[in-house]
C-alpha cells in the first residue's frame, strides 16, 4: 500500500540492512543501477560496508540476534526487573545510536569525553557484554579481563541511565559483573580503604583526634594512601571530632506538635561536614518540621556497589528497612543531603528488593531537601537572598533525581544563578580519590567545572550537594562549595544581602577543610 501511494517505507534509518532487500521496490530498478554505478565509482571493490542498500544481505540473515540467540541465564544479584529479569537481554538495550560519545554538553560519558576512546563509551562497554554473553569474542565470560578493563573507568555516574534514550545503566552492570569477576579474587586495595568507609568512619569517629593525625601528617598520610591505593595527591577530608548524630541527640526537640520528617544522615555528612546536617535541621524546623534522625547506625551502602560489593550492600540496605520500617509504613518523609545515597533507594533498592512492598515505598518517600521543601512541604516560602550563584549539579542527582526541584527553589530564594553544563566532577564517589584515576579524575573535572569555578567572583556562591563535588572544588581551586541546606541557612541568618566580604561561605565552615 505503501509503495502504491508513492510512499517511503523507511526513514533513512533501515534503509541500508533492514529494508536493503526491499529498496528496489520503491526506488525502481532505473535509480538502483545508478546507486550501483555510483558506488562502483567510488568502491570499485566493494569493501566499504558491502551487503547494505546494493546487493544487500536478505533480511533474514546477517542478524545480530537471528532464530539462533541464545544467552545464558546467569543468576544475579540484581533482578533486572526492567530487562526480563535477564542481565544479557539489559546488555541488549544499547543500540548503538552514540550520544555516549559526545563531548560538548551533558555528562555522558565522563569516561569518553577525555580519552576518546570506544572501549570508554557506554555503547562499547555494553557492547562488550554483549560479546561475553555471546562467548564468541569474548570467551571468559565472568572472568573476562578485557570487559573489567573497559568498566575501569566507569564512573558510575548514572549519566548514561538519564541521558541515553535507551536507559543503558552501565553503573549497575559494572557492579554486577564485579560481584561475580572478583568472586573468588581480591579486590584492589582500595576496595577495602574507599568501599569500606562506612566502617572505617565508624572507627574513626571514636578517636578523630587520631585517625586525622594520620590522614592529615604530610609523611604518615601519603603512605596509608599510598598504600590504601588512594593519590598521595589528593586530599582527604577530616573527621569531625563530634558527628552529626551525636549533636542532634544532645539537643532538645524542636516543633514537638509539628509534622514529623526523617532526616537521613550519610556517612559523609555524619562524619566530615556535620556542619551541613545541622543546616539542614535548622531549616527543617524553621519550616515547622519535627526532625528525627535515627539514632542507629546507618547506611545505604552507595561505595559498595562501585566494587560490587553487592552481598554487602544488599545487608546494609535490609537494616535501613528494618529500622525505617515503622516511619516507611506511616508515611513519613524520608529527607536525603547527599544525591548518591538518596539515589540509592529510589534505584538500585527497588531492584535488589522487588518484592519488599517496604523498600517500594521507602522509594516513593524518599526525598532530598530541595525537592522535599519545593514540591511536598506546604505553605514553605524560602527566605530571599539577593546573590549570584554558581551551581554545580551530582551526576546521580541529574540523572536519577534530576534538579527541577531545587532549580525552582533557588529561584524562589531570590539567587541569580546559573547552572552549569559542567557534566561530572571527575571524583564520583571513590573513582578521582583512587591513585591510577587522578590525572582522569582532573582532566573530566578541568572540562568546565574547575574553571568556571575559578572564574567566578569571589562574593559569588558555589554550589554543589554533592560530596564528591566538593571535594573536587576544594581540592582545585581555593573555594568551598556550599551545599543547598547551607544557602537556605544564610539567607535565614543573614537577611536579604547575605554576609559581606568575600568567601563567603567560609563563615559556614565548622573547621577549615583539608589543613587549610
Amino acid at each position: 500500500m505503501v509503495v502504491r501511494y508513492n510512499g517511503s517505507f523507511s526513514g533513512e534509518h533501515g534503509d541500508g540492512q533492514a529494508r536493503g532487500e526491499l529498496l528496489p521496490r520503491m526506488f525502481g530498478a532505473e535509480l538502483m543501477d545508478a546507486f550501483r554505478e555510483f558506488k562502483t565509482i567510488w568502491d570499485p571493490h566493494w569493501k566499504m560496508n558491502p551487503g547494505k542498500v546494493i546487493n544487500p544481505y536478505r533480511n533474514d540473515e546477517n542478524l545480530r540476534l537471528g532464530t539462533s540467540y541464545n544467552p545464558p541465564s546467569p543468576k544475579t544479584r540484581f533482578t533486572f526487573s526492567g530487562d526480563k529479569g535477564s542481565f544479557p537481554c539489559a546488555s541488549l538495550r544499547c543500540v548503538g545510536v552514540g550520544n555516549c560519545r559526545g563531548d560538548l554538553k551533558g555528562t555522558m560519558c565522563p569516561s569518553y569525553m577525555v580519552t576518546h576512546e570506544e572501549r570508554h563509551s557506554t555503547r562499547g562497554r555494553a557492547h562488550m557484554l554483549f560479546e561475553m554473553f555471546q562467548n564468541d569474542v569474548l570467551t571468559g565470560g565472568w572472568n573476562e579481563k578485557a570487559v573489567r578493563e573497559s568498566l575501569e573507568y566507569c564512573l558510575s555516574c548514572k549519566s548514561c541511565k538519564g541521558e541515553c534514550p535507551m536507559h543503558v545503566d552501565m553503573a549497575r552492570y559494572k557492579a554486577e559483573f564485579y560481584y561475580h569477576y572478583y568472586k573468588w579474587r581480591p579486590r584492589p586495595v582500595d576496595a577495602y580503604t574507599m568501599g569500606l568507609i562506612y566502617w572505617w568512619s565508624r572507627l574513626a569517629s571514636r578517636m578523630p583526634k587520631v585517625a586525622n593525625f594520620v590522614l592529615q601528617k604530610p609523611v604518615i598520610s601519603s603512605l596509608v594512601k599510598f598504600m590504601g591505593g588512594i593519590s598521595t595527591k589528593r586530599d582527604f577530608p577530616a573527621y569531625a571530632e563530634q558527628t552529626f548524630k551525636e549533636w542532634f541527640q544532645q539537643r532538645e526537640p524542636v516543633n514537638p506538635d509539628g509534622q514529623m520528617v526523617v532526616l537521613w544522615a550519610d556517612t559523609f555528612n555524619n562524619h566530615f561536614y556535620p556542619e551541613i546536617g545541622k543546616a539542614a535541621v535548622k531549616v527543617l524546623e524553621g519550616a515547622g518540621y519535627r526532625v528525627h534522625v535515627p539514632p542507629e547506625s546507618l547506611c545505604c551502602g552507595r561505595p559498595l556497589f562501585d566494587y560490587g560489593m553487592l552481598g554487602l550492600a544488599r545487608r546494609l540496605l535490609q537494616r535501613v528497612i528494618n529500622v525505617l520500617r515503622p516511619y516507611i509504613r506511616a508515611g513519613v518523609p524520608v529527607i536525603g543531603l547527599e544525591p548518591a545515597c538518596l539515589s540509592t533507594f529510589q534505584d538500585e533498592l527497588v531492584d535488589l528488593f522487588p518484592h519488599d512492598q517496604d523498600a517500594q515505598r521507602l522509594s516513593k518517600q524518599s526525598y532530598l531537601l530541595g525537592k522535599f521543601l519545593e514540591e511536598k512541604a506546604d505553605d514553605y516560602s524560602p527566605p530571599k537572598l539577593n546573590r549570584k550563584a554558581v551551581v554545580h549539579g551530582h551526576c546521580t542527582h541529574k540523572a536519577v533525581l534530576k534538579m527541577e526541584g531545587e532549580t525552582k527553589l533557588l529561584k524562589d530564594l531570590g539567587l541569580d544563578f546559573n547552572v552549569l553544563d559542567s557534566g561530572c566532577c571527575g571524583v564520583s564517589g571513590a573513582f578521582g580519590f583512587r591513585r591510577k584515576n587522578y590525572d582522569m579524575s582532573l582532566d573530566i573535572g578541568g572540562r568546565v567545572l574547575i574553571p568556571a569555578v575559578k572564574k567566578a567572583e569571589k562574593d559569588t556562591l558555589v554550589i554543589a550537594d554533592g560530596f564528591s563535588c566538593r571535594e573536587q572544588i576544594a581540592h582545585t581551586t581555593d573555594r568551598e562549595a556550599l551545599h543547598l541546606a547551607q544557602v537556605i541557612l544564610i539567607a535565614m541568618q543573614e537577611g536579604e544581602d547575605g554576609p559581606g566580604g568575600e568567601y563567603p561561605e567560609r563563615k559556614y565552615m565548622e573547621r577549615p577543610r583539608h589543613g587549610r
